[in-house]
This record gives structure tokens, C-alpha cells and sequence, in this order.
């Protein structure tokens, strides 16, 4: 009982000052646990520690009796470069998170159960503020969006040869942006009937703000927009501004279909998050006003809409091939075609406004829809450990999977566009009772130009460590 309160103690604190991913398959890690992560994230049918609550959670009934306590660090370095013809390429200083994790599985061979919190995923990127990404505004562009996971696993034995669980988690979101749009971008989202050259391409923006804003412009008092921008980011490295809650759920299922083979499936359900809010929100405009130049910032709240984690469904085999070589590989399907359709975003105005110039936007809103039109997901994974002597295992892996972003619809706050990445990783128990893992991970750089002209670079190195306590 002392144990499981000490881990409830550091499970909580790790909750407060657990930063953001900035994820790989799309916004999920190619690997979670430096055993998977070594073995190019496949993770399905074999025991690679309590992170198997963030794969497939029947995998923890693989290990060994008894408790088992794991705690980790992942380092992500993402190398992404902002370019566009004609202007100086801008580099993304987001260059390197760092995320705990931990997990507690107690084994009483029927059944296992335990409790662990893990960064699920995410993306981030900040651009400088004299950067063409900046749009003219004089301040960076800036993207953070972190989720994490509270999961707590349930596993049954059928029988000697098949394991099946269930996990129900706690998910959390925290979001800061920092997103600034020239004035054609942002005339272009606009309604065609204040504005009928407007395409929409990329997306909407409506509401009584809009309708406000055009009104000003049909009266001759707006003659021109510069720059418009959405600011809600705090200084914290662990939380975002914008915050939101849910709950989500696993199963899983592990078959040990001869003494070499053994098969495992799970599936991850869809989230139920509610908006991802904050009262500390600022929509800015710079327009034109009787011939000068006139920055109008509106203070108010911001709800991000319908923001979720996919559901998906994982499949995989592992093979003894001899004493010391094991063979692991995994197929992923990640749904993000149901969750990524749009970005959508609500700002309502304080009543009150403390700029004059505000003051006829109180009270009023704008809903902003940026389009993203994700396509699904297919993750190859394939790997292998090799027990170099009893102590001491070396792994190997590749991680292969389609970009879900559409060119047309790629935002450079948000380039989840890496592809492949290719894995080293070892383990070494230091006695019967604790061990380390480590893993480390590459992704080649890949390219793409969204439909604005802006074309992202993206490359990535990671890292992830881990010390095991058996008891």
C-alpha cells in the first residue's frame, strides 16, 4: 500500500509538469517505451514493459510476477524550416522536448492490473518574430499542442496461452498558438457576401465580429487589412493555455500460438474530449482607419471545437527465431480522417474591452474554421532484439508510414509530415531486480509546399531511457 501511494504521489506530479510530444506518425510517437521504440515501435505481441499500456495493454500479463516499476525520459529534437521564394528561410527554434513518463504493473499471473501517465503526442514549432511567418505583425508564430494519457490497465489469463485486457484512461490537451495571417489570407476565409473575391482555400472565418468588421469596411471606415493574428499561449514549458479533458479507452488481446510464435491485436478508441478553453485569448487586427495604420487588439476567450485522438487498431506478430534473436513487427491504422477534418475555433470578445479602438468589437465572436482534411493513416513497423550475452540485448527497427497531410492543406504551425524513421536501441539488467533500456531514432528529412506557397523541411532525431524496478 506505502508503494502504490508513493506512486499515486509521483503519478500526480508528473501530471502537472508533464510537457508536450512533438510527434512522428502524424501527431502520435513512432515508439512508446525505448524497448518498442528500439525495435522501430512495433510492440503488439511481446513484453516490452508497462509501457505496454500505451500499445497493447494485454502485453503486460507477458512479463514476469511480481511488481514492476518503470520510469522514463524521451528527448525529441525536430529539425523544421519554414520557406518561401523571395524571403530568408525561417528555422523553428521548437528544437528539443523533453517528457517523463512512468508506469506501475503489479503481475499475480491470472490477472494484472496497474496505473501509468505518458505523453500520447502532439506538435509544436515557433518561428521568429521578423520572420516572413510572422505576417508584418512584429511578434513570433508559435504553435504547442501537448496530450497526455492516465491509464489504468485491467489484464485476464483465458488460458496458458491467451491474455486479453482493457484500459480506461484520462486524457488531457493543452494548446498554444500564436497564429498570425496576412491581410489576403484572412480576406480570403471571409464570407462571400462581404467579400466576393474570396475563395476560401484554406478556410472560414463568420460570425457578429465578421459581420462587424465588414460593416466597418462597406462605411469606408476600415479601407484595408494588414495582418490579423490569434494569440493564446502562456510561458509555461509544461501547460498550455488552452486546456481540455476527456476520457478514452483500450483493448487488447496477446496468443501464444506455439513455444516460437505468438500474435497480438488492440484497438484504441476515438477520444471524448470536451473544447480545449481559455479566458486569456487576444484576436488582433491591423487595418487602415481614416489613412493611418491602426492595430486593433480585442481580448476575450478562446474554445477550440471538436478537437480529439483517433481511434486506432494495431496488429502484430513476434518470433523466436532462435534463443537470442527475437522478430518483431506491427501494422497501425490511425484514423485521423475522422478527427482532422477542420480546425475549428471559437473567439468571443469581452464585453469590456480596454483598447478604445476594441470597443466596438465587444461582446461579438468569430468562428474560425482552418481546413485540414487529414487522410488515414498505414504504419509498418519492424524490428528485432538480440540477446548479446544474458545481461545485455541490442535492438533494430524501421517505422514506415504515409504522410496524412495533404500538401494543399499543410499549415507550417503544424507540419506533422515525417514519414519513416529507422531505430537502435539496447538493454541491460544490472541485476534480478532493475534494468535499463534505451533507444534512439532518426527520421530523413522530407518536403512539402502547401497550397499557400509556404514549404516546410522536416527532419527529427529522439531519444527515449528507461530504468526498471522489479519488486
Amino acid at each position: 500500500m506505502k508503494t502504490l501511494k508513493w506512486l499515486g504521489l509521483v503519478v500526480f506530479g508528473i501530471m502537472l509538469v508533464a510537457p508536450p510530444a512533438f510527434a512522428t506518425n502524424g501527431m502520435n510517437l513512432e515508439g512508446y517505451g525505448p524497448v518498442a521504440l528500439g525495435a522501430g515501435g512495433a510492440s503488439m505481441a511481446y513484453d516490452n514493459g508497462t509501457y505496454g499500456m500505451m500499445n497493447n495493454p494485454a502485453t503486460l500479463g507477458l512479463g514476469a510476477q511480481g511488481d514492476r516499476l518503470d520510469v522514463a525520459l524521451s528527448f525529441l529534437g525536430p529539425n523544421v524550416t519554414a520557406k518561401m521564394t523571395g524571403m530568408p528561410d525561417v528555422k523553428s527554434s521548437a528544437d528539443l522536448f523533453i517528457m517523463p513518463g512512468i508506469g506501475y504493473v503489479k503481475n499475480i499471473g491470472m490477472m494484472a492490473y496497474g496505473l501509468g501517465i505518458y505523453a500520447q503526442g502532439g506538435m509544436g514549432t515557433e518561428y521568429a518574430a521578423d520572420s516572413f511567418m510572422a505576417a508584418g505583425s512584429g511578434d513570433k508564430a508559435r504553435s504547442e499542442l501537448s496530450v497526455g494519457r492516465l491509464v489504468i490497465p485491467f489484464v485476464m489469463e483465458v488460458d496458458k496461452k491467451t491474455k486479453v485486457a482493457v484500459s480506461l484512461e484520462g486524457v488531457w490537451a493543452g494548446l498554444d498558438l500564436k497564429m498570425p495571417m496576412s491581410g489576403s489570407q484572412f480576406m480570403n476565409m471571409m464570407p462571400k457576401t462581404l467579400n466576393p473575391a474570396a475563395t476560401q482555400a484554406s478556410g472560414t472565418v463568420s460570425g457578429t465580429m465578421i459581420d462587424g468588421f465588414g460593416s466597418y469596411m462597406a462605411a469606408g471606415m476600415i479601407t484595408a487589412l494588414n495582418w490579423g493574428r490569434f494569440d493564446f499561449s502562456n510561458s509555461s514549458d509544461f501547460t498550455g493555455e488552452a486546456r481540455g479533458y476527456g476520457v478514452a479507452a483500450k483493448v487488447g488481446g496477446v496468443h501464444k500460438v506455439n513455444d516460437q510464435l505468438s500474435l497480438g491485436a488492440a484497438y484504441h478508441s476515438k477520444t471524448a474530449l470536451g473544447d480545449l478553453e481559455s479566458d486569456k485569448a487576444t484576436a488582433t487586427f491591423n487595418v487602415v482607419m481614416g489613412g493611418a495604420t491602426t492595430t486593433i487588439p480585442v481580448s476575450g476567450k478562446i474554445a477550440v471545437k471538436n478537437f480529439e485522438w483517433p481511434q486506432t487498431i494495431g496488429v502484430g506478430a513476434a518470433f523466436q527465431a532462435t534463443k537470442e534473436l527475437l522478430v518483431v513487427a506491427d501494422y497501425k491504422w490511425i484514423n485521423w480522417k475522422n478527427v482532422m477534418k477542420n480546425f475549428a475555433m471559437t473567439f468571443t470578445a469581452d464585453s469590456t474591452q480596454s483598447n478604445a479602438a476594441a470597443a466596438g468589437f465587444a461582446g461579438s465572436a468569430v468562428d474560425a474554421t482552418l481546413f485540414q482534411n487529414w487522410k488515414d493513416q498505414n504504419v509498418f513497423m519492424v524490428g528485432l532484439g538480440y540477446k548479446v550475452s544474458a545481461p545485455f540485448t541490442v535492438r533494430a527497427g524501421a517505422n514506415i508510414g504515409n504522410n496524412p497531410i495533404p500538401d494543399t492543406y499543410l499549415n507550417a504551425l503544424f507540419p506533422a509530415i515525417v514519414k519513416n524513421h529507422y531505430t537502435l536501441g539496447a538493454g541491460y539488467a544490472i541485476d534480478k531486480s532493475s534494468g535499463v533500456d534505451a533507444a534512439l531514432s532518426y527520421a530523413p528529412e522530407v518536403k512539402a509546399t502547401a497550397g499557400s506557397g509556404v514549404t516546410n523541411t522536416h527532419s527529427q532525431t529522439s531519444a527515449q531511457v528507461m530504468y526498471s524496478y522489479r519488486f
